[in-house]
């Protein structure tokens, strides 16, 4: 059963809500910037409050962070409520970490706790980037395209009908409050790789360097802004592939974690022009083939296969096709995976793609 609500997660009068023990999974973003508490506050004050689901380290903890939960934990549950910022991109991890949840939910039957998302509006917007998965995906990543231009609770119930699962799935819509249809919950970071609203712009396409040995810079002040490596020279004058509105600032960072720790990097950073609607992946994957043709060092390690799941884009990439046809081929599927899209979205306005 699925529903949509058009009025806030305090007005719903469910009885696993207002009575059933109830768990809530969710990050810092679940802040009420009206009422000036969390989401969770809401059951605590009501004495229903079973637990908390968050992740597992602080909120800005400078490594990769997940959102834990047993099956033992969700069978005391009436209700899960689920509130997260998603920033758009396919591979964001507590994103993956909700999917992971509705499998679990799924294969409990009719033991499964109701799952209630409270939605927030897609800071990366409606534009939507890339492809659907040509082969098989990393765990709990639906079939969408790599920017999906769709809201969690778009994505929910995309993945509900993908994975055919029966249990109770409500999405509360993110124009119910006035706090959720507002972007000033973005001061508050989603993850510690994602600072601000101007990051979303960039991790559709540099997400991928988290599988290659260039460094996006995590560590540092301007994750997927920045990218670079010891061994990369920028002295040179050599032009670096860049879109129409968007500069290549040579530069050098040293990360304060993470790949390169404490080492000096050198590299470029992405710089938009103001109103510029920028495709993040056609230009990361440019970059990945400049920095391949240049740079023996240059490597795509483990995982990147998977994550990208897309064959021509990753023959480009190794100078097998050209910009031209891998370009046509991103066009074509970007058009099929918006078709598809739509069958799930909630709001007037729908996804499109950058002409």
């Amino acid at each position: 059963m699925f529903s949509f609500r058009t009025t806030s997660l305090e007005e719903q009068l469910d009885k696993a809500l207002q009575e059933g023990l109830v768990g809530c999974f969710c990050t810092q973003n679940c802040w009420d910037t009206q009422r000036g508490r969390y989401m969770y506050d809401i059951f605590r004050e009501r004495g229903n409050l079973q637990i908390i689901f968050n992740p597992r380290d602080t909120e800005l903890t400078p490594l990769t962070n997940h959102i834990e939960f047993s099956v033992e934990d969700l069978r005391e549950l009436s209700a899960v409520v689920v509130e997260i910022q998603d920033v758009g991109s396919r591979y964001f991890n507590y994103t993956k970490d909700v999917m992971r949840l509705m499998e679990v939910l799924k294969d409990m039957k009719d033991e499964a706790p109701s799952l209630y998302i409270v939605d927030h509006i897609n800071p990366a917007g409606r534009i939507v980037e890339g492809t659907m998965p040509a082969s098989e995906v990393e765990t709990n990543v639906p079939k969408v395209a790599h920017r999906h231009g769709l809201t969690l609770g778009e994505l929910a119930n995309l993945y509900y009908h993908e994975i055919g699962a029966k249990f109770a799935l409500h999405v509360i819509s993110a124009l119910a409050t006035e706090s959720n249809k507002q972007l000033m919950p973005w001061t508050i970071a989603p993850a510690s790789d994602i600072p601000g609203l101007f990051t979303c712009d960039m991790y559709s396409g540099g997400g991928l360097w988290n599988n290659t040995n260039i460094s996006p810079a995590i560590g540092t002040a301007r994750p997927y802004e920045y990218i670079g490596a010891p061994f990369v020279k920028t002295a040179s004058h050599e032009p670096v592939p860049a879109a129409e509105g968007v500069l290549m600032r040579p530069c050098s960072f040293t990360p304060s974690c993470g790949r390169y720790e404490g080492k000096k990097c050198f590299g470029y950073q992405i710089m938009l022009e103001p109103g510029v609607e920028y495709h993040s992946l056609i230009h990361t994957l440019q970059l990945m083939r400049y920095f391949k043709e240049r740079y023996s060092e240059f490597t795509l390690e483990e995982g990147f296969e998977a994550k990208l799941s897309d064959q021509v884009l990753l023959d480009y990439i190794n100078g097998e096709v050209s910009f031209e046809e891998m370009r046509e081929h991103v066009k074509v599927e970007e058009q099929k995976w918006i078709r598809k899209a739509k069958k799930f979205t909630l709001y007037d306005d729908l996804p499109y793609r950058i002409k």
